[in-house]
């Protein structure tokens, strides 16, 4: 029996495992203190942070179908790159590209973002958030064949630390997670969905690395940066 082409891990090889030791550089942080006092000025204690990583990191594997697309392209090899890194690619012998949902990348970022805006009743803050690092997400993310809408993997956080400093410094923390993973969601995944069909990804998955990427780095880069201003 194949494996299902919806439950698999996006990176390849070396760079799983890269992302393993990033997964526990970041637990170590958490217990040295920097991501610990980054995560607590968003309200959210040591322990629960914790299990919100552990929770988006495996439900990064989850990718949800939502809708079915006729492509006219068929991806054949199972790896492609973009900027540097090479990701796995899930192989459908088929002309039809599904758009799929990322567990761990996009709806319980976007959940925790929802518990953040009212939480710290950033209102129209966040939208203003969300649309200045949605527009400087999408004039950086590029169309990779094969394999969907790529961004460089630190610019969106980057974007949504300014962005908050910015609007609102007495919530930069908040902010800068709102709308580093609710910008990079609109900016690349969602304002991009139509090119999907021309580019032959047999699964494009939103907030999922390997078709739609930096969602959840995004939000995690934003707050250590916060952080550590």
């Amino acid at each position: 029996m194949s494996p299902s082409p919806f439950l698999y891990w996006p990176l390849a090889g070396p760079f799983l495992i890269a992302a393993a030791v990033i997964a526990l550089a970041a637990a170590a942080l958490l217990l040295v203190g920097i991501a610990t006092y980054a995560l607590g000025r968003l309200g959210i204690g040591p322990e629960t942070a914790a299990i919100v990583l552990l929770a988006c990191l495996l439900g990064s594997a989850v990718n949800i179908p939502v809708a079915r697309f006729r492509d006219r392209v068929t991806a054949v090899e199972p790896f492609a790159s973009a900027f540097g890194i090479r990701y796995y690619v899930p192989v459908l012998r088929s002309r039809v590209t599904v758009l799929a949902v990322n567990l761990g990348g996009a709806l319980i970022p976007a959940a925790l973002s929802v518990y953040l805006i009212v939480h710290d009743h950033l209102g129209w803050w966040a939208l203003a958030a969300v649309a200045i690092v949605g527009a400087l997400v999408h004039a950086v993310a590029r169309p990779v064949p094969r394999l969907g809408i790529a961004v460089p993997t630190l610019l969106p956080g980057l974007f949504a630390v300014l962005t908050a400093l910015v609007l609102h410094p007495a919530a930069v923390a908040g902010l800068a997670y709102v709308g580093g993973t609710l910008g990079t969601l609109a900016g690349a995944d969602l304002a991009n969905i139509g090119k999907v069909r021309r580019l032959g990804a047999p699964v494009a998955s939103i907030g999922g690395a390997g078709t739609f990427d930096g969602v959840f780095l995004a939000g995690i880069i934003a707050v250590l940066l916060a952080g550590l201003l």
